[in-house]
């Protein structure tokens, strides 16, 4: 495994940690820290992890994962808010990367011309 993905696989994941985290205690951090922090990992994340053979699942689960995040789970009682919570850091993490997986791809596409 390469330094730069293996890098990136420990960005993902602590990413996603980080989302879940926040998403449950959310007065121990700032919430703009946490939003920063989740954006500049979903840039470095959708740089360094997708390769051209994975973009097209990747952005099939970004959409999937973006549209997952507007589902109204905080009408669960007791653990709905928590996981609005933490879908919405999962997303807030997620779009960055698929902006930037899909900005390769149309670059590539128009490449190709």
């Amino acid at each position: 495994m390469k330094v730069d993905k293996k890098l990136g696989h420990y960005l993902f994941l602590a990413g996603v940690v980080i989302a879940i985290l926040a998403g449950i205690v959310t007065d121990v951090m700032e919430t703009s820290i946490v939003v920063t922090v989740l954006l500049i990992l979903g840039v470095i994340v959708g740089f360094l992890n997708i390769t051209h053979k994975e973009t097209g699942t990747f952005l099939i689960a970004s959409i999937v994962l973006m549209v997952a995040g507007v589902a109204p789970v905080s009408m669960i009682p007791g653990i709905g808010v928590y996981l609005q919570a933490i879908l919405l850091n999962i997303v807030t993490f997620v779009a960055p990367a698929a902006l930037v997986v899909a900005l390769k791809v149309i670059y590539k596409l128009a490449e190709k011309r």
